[in-house]
């Protein structure tokens, strides 16, 4: 059993979107039951009262760090051809996180790289494994790690680069066997130039295993991820957890409130009962949905999740 007393204190995360241009690179009614806020939009979607309403509420709820997706929410001075209408500059962003840190959160940065949420790259989506790509992603990488004084992680994404994950895409592209590990090694040594340690989605271990086992650095931090509600082994997507763990890989476990409001309580409640402590650095909960008014509900349900998740992993820590 995990506890929150040891080498360091456990994780308590929230993932919030800064940017959201990390879906469909069009408006389309090709897909029924897609939500209606996914296609990428050349302006910046986030209200900034329900970010302020959100941060004491984090806190409130036992939350210590907050995961930004950044995207195209940041006018880099390296790339400002990313930007988009309202997007902050350096300097708002700065001010808002030095915010977050007074509210006990430690801010992390985001950026995925995956092929099937880079639309915020703009045209060097388009433009994957080029050296002009990589430029950008190594110059975007540094400037980030810098505004976000270096920060002790900072997440790649890198999940869902299938071709059925973009199939209601225009373009759709991605990288296989040799060339997405080029692609991701180069990332994460970027990462590790600047300073941080890189942290990943890890469903690549879900489709290619003997490959992820094989070719994975212990030095990546490990988030798999599940949002369904049973949690037996026998689930493939529950059954990685066991796997990286067997690998000996530190490990964030990743739930939500998308499918279900139960998900994250039953991560929390089986992962720290299979993955010793030594290598569980704690929990993150994602929302998936936008940081804006309408979502309002969503997001305070996802917190109040973490809330009961937390009391409930101390409870049984204390027995």
């Amino acid at each position: 059993m995990a506890t929150e007393t040891g080498s360091g204190e456990l994780i308590w995360a929230y993932l919030v979107h800064l940017g959201y241009n990390m879906w469909c690179d069009h408006e389309h009614n090709l897909d029924p039951n897609g939500p209606s806020h996914i296609a990428a939009k050349d302006y910046l979607r986030f209200d900034e009262p329900l970010w302020r309403e959100l941060l004491p509420r984090m806190r409130d709820a036992g939350v210590n760090m907050v995961v930004i997706d950044i995207g195209e929410g940041l006018r880099y001075e390296s790339h400002p051809e990313l930007a988009v209408k309202g997007s902050w500059p350096r300097e708002k962003l700065e001010e808002e996180l030095a915010v977050c840190r007074e509210f006990g959160l430690e801010p992390i940065p985001k950026l995925n790289f995956s092929a099937c949420h880079d639309v915020w790259l703009g045209p060097y989506s388009r433009m994957l494994s080029t050296k002009p790509y990589y430029d950008v992603v190594r110059d975007v990488i540094t400037e980030v790690s810098d505004i976000f004084k270096t920060p002790r992680f900072f997440h790649l994404g890198m999940d869902e680069e299938t071709a059925e994950h973009q199939r209601f895409y225009q373009y759709c592209v991605i990288r296989q066997y040799d060339l997405w590990w080029h692609d991701f090694t180069f990332m994460a040594v970027a990462v590790e130039e600047a300073g941080p340690r890189p942290w990943i989605w890890s469903d690549y271990a879900w489709h290619h295993p003997e490959a992820f086992f094989e070719k994975m650095p212990k030095s990546v931090v490990q988030s798999n991820w599940y949002y369904g509600g049973e949690f037996k082994p026998d689930i493939a997507y529950v059954k990685a957890y066991d796997q990286i763990e067997a690998h000996g890989y530190d490990q964030i476990p990743t739930g939500s409130n998308w499918s279900t409001k139960d998900n994250f309580e039953g991560t929390v409640r089986y992962c720290s009962q299979t993955i010793p402590r030594e290598r569980l650095k704690g929990f993150l909960q994602t929302v998936w949905r936008p940081t804006i008014e309408e979502m309002r509900p969503k997001h305070l349900e996802a917190i109040a999740c973490i809330e009961r998740a937390r009391n409930a992993f101390i409870e049984d820590t204390n027995r």
